[in-house]
């Protein structure tokens, strides 16, 4: 039987020399194979972990949870902040109240990108959003996540090198395969009865589609935030308020300083 993966994590209660050799022997001892293990937050270690059957799990949940050493946090099939957790030593913010909300700074951008390349090379449909003030990095994590991910991109609405608002798609650009960008922003202010069209047929799609500034497109669309399965908030530092008073104050979206694409 292939054995399966599972996320192990635990709170160090007194960290004394050898406390990780003792939790590596045990798991040995059981033939249950370490994959990954790291610091995840302050006294906590997280393991990805191999066992070929889920009895040896609860063996092993049943030993730890009587040691006194360490307080047994989580054992479970692992999630993908689990993974993100073992591999960048931290995990990713996740919003209280809406778990579907996650929260990045600028600082964060490595893991921002990794962490959407992963939802990325799922199959299917997934809408993301995500929401930031101007020239934080929302596109060009974007991008980065794309090529991570091993996917094309194609910029439906953009602002990222110059205004750029698409009319069509040449055929073989309707691909399931590729990652779909649009600016909500860039689409309300530069609609057009074709350029809607394109973006009803690309919404129909089962491929990724992200949404930036999610919150002005739900506005002028049948969508709505229920619609979206991941909502990415990044910001220039941890306080900032992401606001679009900005947008209507100054010309940051204007033709004039970008420039435009119509096509």
């Amino acid at each position: 039987m292939e054995k399966q993966e599972w996320y192990l994590e635990y709170e160090i209660q007194a960290n004394r020399p050898g406390l990780l050799g003792d939790i590596s022997s045990l798991l040995g001892m059981m033939s249950i194979n370490i994959v990954t293990i790291n610091g995840v937050e302050a006294n906590r270690r997280g393991l990805l972990i191999l066992a070929k059957d889920e009895k040896q799990i609860e063996r092993l949940e049943s030993i730890l949870t009587t040691m006194d050493t360490i307080k047994l946090i989580k054992l479970r099939k692992p999630q993908l902040r689990d993974r993100l957790a073992v591999r960048h030593g931290r995990y990713i913010q996740r919003d209280a109240d809406d778990k579907k909300t996650f929260r990045f700074v600028r600082d964060d951008l490595g893991i921002l990108v990794d962490f959407m390349a992963e939802i990325i090379k799922q199959k299917g449909h997934k809408l993301i959003g995500i929401r930031g003030m101007p020239r934080v990095g929302k596109t060009e994590s974007i991008v980065a996540s794309s090529v991570c991910a091993n996917k094309r991109w194609l910029l439906v609405s953009s602002t990222l090198l110059k205004q750029t608002v698409r009319n069509q798609l040449i055929e073989e650009e309707y691909n399931e395969d590729h990652l779909f960008i649009i600016d909500g922003i860039v689409s309300t202010r530069r609609a057009s009865e074709k350029h809607w069209q394109l973006i009803q047929d690309v919404m129909k799609l089962t491929a990724v589609k992200v949404i930036e500034h999610p919150d002005v497109f739900v506005q002028n669309t049948e969508y709505t935030l229920d619609d979206f399965d991941y909502m990415i908030e990044l910001r220039h530092h941890p306080d900032e308020e992401i606001t679009y008073d900005i947008v209507e104050k100054n010309n940051l979206f204007s033709t004039a300083e970008f420039g435009e694409f119509d096509f």
